[in-house]
């Protein structure tokens, strides 16, 4: 997500597999949690005549075990840029040619040559954004934009902080702190990432990917969060600002793909067809409050996507960093790290 928010679902996984051999007219979506507007849904439905089936997700991880255990009669899943790759390596995609598609048209070019689906044979844009941190500017006054707020905290954030209950967005912050690069297989420099880590770790209230009700309740003050969450967060704390740390930040999107051997192929493509229509896309924007790589979908947007901070970066702000697969050897030292520091 990257980006999580909170897990939900409208079907149970032992219904999909009881049933979806046999349906006729439906179509099985396994998305991340609080991530799908369900009037587009509604929409989609009464324009195919299809029975939507929805169930969710709280990391890349999470889905691709499930995805990889089988039978789960899912048809759509909407992974992140990284786990693209990973399936299609795999064989866990289906080659649904959204590139031939009658939509396709309006994916912006900038998301179609993509490294991780180069020309979309697999799949196509959903929404895409940043992983950084928020925070309460009433609370703390000064300078936001350095991850220094999350490892090295004033006292005022102190106890206040929630950090992402994911391994790469914690252990990348981390690294980016510290002026490393990141997939860094130097057992020296991952070290002071572990002393980094395990020094602030007290200062941390809570490691939760839940950032819109942490936020919202007040059960924080900072955030690790991504830029939609971010945005939906402050509509209800409006003293909330999205940071963008001098030393770096993640860029991401997530894509909708269809799983081999989807029970429900041929609707799955009438999906990603009408995900690719300025309108559809821009309802699952207005939502979730990410950008969404169709062209076109501005004119059907909140007026306030159009210029929030969250989603129209400072022009002084670092480019984000989008993440690519590390070797399995740093995947290795990272666990490592994350099984450390989660004890």
């Amino acid at each position: 997500m990257k980006a999580l928010i909170r897990l939900f679902g409208a079907a149970s996984v032992l219904a999909f597999a009881s049933s979806a051999a046999m349906a006729e007219g439906e179509l099985n979506i396994y998305n991340w949690g609080n991530y799908t507007n369900l009037d587009m849904i509604k929409k989609f439905e009464e324009k195919h005549d299809v029975k939507v089936n929805l169930d969710g997700y709280d990391s890349n991880e999470a889905m691709l075990a499930k995805v990889k255990a089988g039978d789960t009669g899912y048809d759509i899943v909407v992974p992140g840029d990284y786990m693209i790759k990973v399936m299609i390596g795999e064989g866990l995609l289906e080659e649904v040619k959204p590139n031939e598609m009658e939509n396709f048209k309006n994916v912006d070019s900038q998301w179609v040559d993509v490294w991780w689906d180069p020309g979309r044979n697999y799949s196509i844009p959903y929404q895409w954004g940043t992983t950084s941190f928020t925070v309460d500017t009433t609370v703390y006054d000064g300078d936001i934009n350095t991850l220094a707020l999350m490892f090295d905290p004033p006292e005022v954030l102190k106890g206040r902080i929630n950090m992402l209950n994911d391994m790469n967005d914690v252990i990348n912050a981390g690294l980016r702190y510290l002026g490393y690069g990141r997939c860094n297989g130097n057992q020296d420099e991952l070290r002071e990432v572990l002393d980094l880590l395990m020094a602030a770790k007290p200062h941390w209230r809570t490691m939760d990917y839940a950032t819109i009700e942490k936020l919202t309740s007040g059960d924080v003050d900072l955030s690790q969060t991504w830029n939609g969450a971010a945005m939906r967060a402050r509509a209800q704390r409006e003293t909330l600002q999205y940071a963008y740390p001098k030393e770096g930040f993640t860029g991401w999107m997530d894509n909708v793909a269809v799983l081999k051997g989807a029970p429900n192929l041929e609707n799955a493509k009438l999906f990603i067809n009408f995900m690719m229509d300025p309108e559809n896309a821009a309802m699952t924007s207005n939502f979730a409050r990410y950008a969404n790589g169709i062209k076109g979908s501005e004119e059907f947007m909140d007026e306030e996507m159009l210029s929030a901070r969250e989603i129209v970066m400072p022009e002084d702000a670092p480019e984000p960093d989008f993440v690519t697969p590390c070797p399995q050897e740093v995947v290795d030292l990272y666990n490592k790290i994350w099984t450390r520091l989660k004890q």
